[in-house]
């Protein structure tokens, strides 16, 4: 069933959300929270597929907010909303709102939002794109527990991680850490099996990737090695390689789906590691509305810090072979804070994900 609104109110809208619940049989409201949708026209139907596909798993009400651009001054002061309400078939497991803020309401979002938000429900925010540079000071992340950004649609990716990171709070996570997972818990697998020590790290991906960069992160920040950005033609994450005491660890995906794990001392095995689907994405980021810390941590590492030499091998204060000398990593438009520099860390583990 799908309402159309012209020029209306958020009181007419849950009108028109009541008055379709009674006509397709289900008055009572089965939903587990609010998903927020920020973007434009020319994202918003992926979003929204990606929305439905994902409310399969988590039923949910769907609030896709797109913001139109007005052509003429005139316009821009000539506030208006429209709405299509969607339920039944025509919203999958869910309830759907599409809203259209034309001219002074675009600014004000949140102020159409907030009464169509579920009570005593969390609520989660997505921005598949052009995401604010601090989302939990955004107007509509304020009404979120949870805060979803997606740097690998950014124009300048690592810069964009720098200013994540400088701008962290908790909530907060990224598209671009959530594609990472699989490679997290095969790389933690690995090294569950081996009594060794890992002594340096390589990533291999595609230039501009910030999953590669998060996932370099994450490793240089759970073992304290240097760990060494290097960049292949994709797709995606393509390899990772861990000289350890006791050789090397090495998980290899050239094709973007089946990845060959090779372990110093055993046999290599076919693992799948397929490039998953945003909706599958925004499922997983729907499981869990706490604060993720092992990503703040990864964060706030710094990608300056990725591409430092190994311990010993700085060369000495003034000939030009220190660390002064290391080139920056791949991509890399702007700098951490250097407060991180100093941070100290425990022994090394063997094990990266703990």
């Amino acid at each position: 069933m799908k309402t159309d609104l012209t020029d209306t109110t958020a009181s007419k809208i849950n009108k028109a959300l009541v008055l379709g619940r009674r006509a397709i049989g289900t008055p009572a409201v089965g939903m587990v929270l609010t998903l927020v949708i920020v973007t434009d026209e020319e994202n918003a139907y992926d979003a929204l597929k990606a929305a439905s596909d994902a409310a399969h798993e988590h039923p949910s009400r769907t609030l896709l907010v797109i913001k139109r651009v007005s052509r003429s001054p005139r316009d821009r002061t000539r506030s208006r909303l429209d709405a299509e309400v969607r339920l039944g078939a025509d919203a999958g497991t869910g309830e759907t709102i599409v809203l259209r803020l034309y001219g002074d309401v675009v600014d004000h979002a949140q102020s159409v939002v907030l009464p169509l938000l579920l009570p005593d429900a969390p609520v989660v925010v997505w921005w598949p794109a052009n995401a604010p540079l601090d989302p939990a000071k955004d107007p509509l992340g304020a009404l979120a527990q949870r805060r979803v950004t997606d740097t690998y649609a950014c124009e300048e990716p690592i810069r964009e991680l720098v200013a994540r990171a400088d701008a962290y709070a908790p909530g907060d996570t990224d598209l671009s850490w959530t594609r990472i997972t699989p490679w997290r818990s095969m790389l933690a697998a690995a090294l569950d099996q081996v009594d060794c020590e890992v002594q340096s790290v390589e990533v291999e991906g595609e230039e501009f990737n910030p999953s590669c960069e998060l996932l370099a992160m994450w490793l240089a920040d759970r073992l304290d090695v240097p760990v060494k950005r290097t960049v292949s033609s994709g797709p995606g994450l393509t390899a990772v390689r861990m000289d350890t005491d006791c050789g090397p660890v090495v998980l290899d995906r050239a094709d973007g789906s089946l990845a060959n794990l090779s372990i110093q001392g055993q046999p290599a095995r076919a693992v799948a590691l397929k490039r998953r689907e945003t909706a599958e994405l925004i499922a997983e980021e729907l499981r869990r509305l706490d604060p993720d810390d092992t990503y703040a941590s990864a964060l706030r590492y710094g990608v300056d810090r990725l591409n430092a030499p190994a311990k010993g091998d700085e060369g000495a204060a003034g000939d030009g072979k220190g660390a002064s000398a290391v080139a920056a990593p791949v991509g890399t438009v702007a700098k951490a804070p250097a407060k991180e520099a100093a941070r100290e860390k425990a022994p090394v583990r063997k094990a990266a994900a703990k």
